[in-house]
């Protein structure tokens, strides 16, 4: 067995996660080394859509929930613009970051309540928001089925390039001299009087001074061996892409939890599934049948579009639909950022922000205890339903 140089700091996992802390902690002038099982940026992070919420009015009032999940939510929103401006600066790769605004939808009367509760939400967050009349959804989206019952238009939603993003990140990291490591999987951990001493690869032992977890599905069977029990469930989720001969919308579309979403190039990513299908991310044809009967009911020119691709990608659970960002039990220097379920892409700067004000021992940013990884499960759902990946 072999045993490679030591790297004070190592990153498990290099999906959106894994590449923003590498990005913070580069920034601040550390240089860690990051492991991926394949290619970095090639997992879940690449498979998903690039959502991100509206960045919530600044006011002190308007930034503080009850909810811990929106706190997170409507800060890493607010990161994103900075983040990806400095991204482009840094590298001549734009990340994709729109703001497209975008149209909540819904079909039946038990929907509008619920998008009439989630309203409240936005107000109570300082979230410009409208609620069209019905016959006037043209003015906001054209392509729109009229025969909606209705439609709140959102301006200030937007979206990023996944692997724009993720390619960005990738070549951040590496010019601030961090170490990319692609097709090494890590098994574990080398564990000594409560601290990590090494991560354990196939091709040999990295020692290290800190850990930080961020393996998205992959995360809670590499801490079952280390004693540490916060597990992360597979949940499928496919996608197709279609291209029409013209742009046929102006703003992203979502229903419930499904979503259509315009790209510049004139493609429309429609989305998501929600299935427990183990570690399997192969595309099915049951998946893409009901993603297209959804697209073509909310916009029926999509009918006549080329289907171009489907892909599935495998979104980490947690025990309670939060994120676990924190440092492990009973291993002091170990951190784990995981769990993100549907919403990795717009909590990465956060996630990756909170990492790093651990790393340095400075106070979080935002309270860590509802994302504790040995928290328990409580009876209150955790989930922010305002808004989804």
């Amino acid at each position: 067995m072999t045993t490679s140089k030591c790297g004070d700091i190592v990153i498990v996992g290099g999906g959106v996660i894994g590449l923003s802390i590498a990005y913070a902690l580069a920034r601040e002038g550390l240089r860690p080394i990051l492991l991926d099982r394949r290619e970095p940026g090639r997992e879940a992070s690449w498979a998903g859509a690039g959502l991100i919420p509206p960045i919530a009015d600044r006011s002190p009032a308007a930034r503080v929930s009850p909810n811990p999940l929106a706190a997170l939510r409507t800060w890493s929103a607010g990161l994103y613009p900075d983040w990806t401006a400095a991204l482009q600066d840094e590298t001549g790769i734009d990340p994709g970051y729109r703001r497209t605004g975008g149209v909540d939808v819904a079909w039946t009367s038990r929907e509008d309540d619920a998008l009439r509760a989630a309203a409240g939400q936005w107000r109570a967050e300082g979230i410009a928001w409208e609620r069209i009349p019905p016959g006037d959804y043209a003015r906001v989206e054209p392509a729109l089925n009229p025969e909606l019952k209705s439609v709140y238009f959102l301006p200030d939603r937007a979206q990023v390039r996944n692997p724009r993003l993720l390619a960005a990140l990738k070549a951040a990291v590496v010019r601030r001299g961090a170490v990319l490591e692609g097709y090494r999987a890590a098994l574990g951990f080398t564990l000594n009087g409560g601290r990590v001493a090494a991560v354990r690869t196939e091709s040999g032992e990295i020692p290290c001074g800190r850990a930080i977890l961020a393996a998205g599905a992959w995360s809670g069977g590499l801490l079952e061996p280390a004693g540490v029990r916060a597990p992360t469930p597979p949940i499928k989720g496919q996608i197709v892409l279609l291209r029409a001969e013209r742009p046929l919308l102006r703003r992203v579309v979502e229903h419930g939890k499904k979503y259509l979403v315009p790209r510049d190039d004139g493609r429309i990513l429609v989305g998501a599934t929600e299935e427990n299908a183990g570690f399997d991310a192969r595309p099915t044809a049951a998946g893409a049948r009901d993603l297209l009967e959804e697209a073509i009911r909310l916009c029926p020119a999509l009918g006549d579009a080329a289907i171009e691709a489907t892909w599935a990608g495998l979104r980490p659970g947690s025990v309670d639909g939060r994120p676990y960002i924190g440092i492990a039990p009973e291993v002091e220097n170990l951190i784990i950022a995981a769990g993100h379920r549907r919403a990795g892409l717009q909590l990465a700067p956060g996630t990756a922000e909170l990492v790093v004000d651990l790393v340095l021992g400075r106070a979080p940013r935002l309270d860590l205890s509802p994302f504790r990884p040995d928290r328990l499960p409580t009876s209150e759902p955790a989930d922010d339903e305002a808004f989804r990946s």
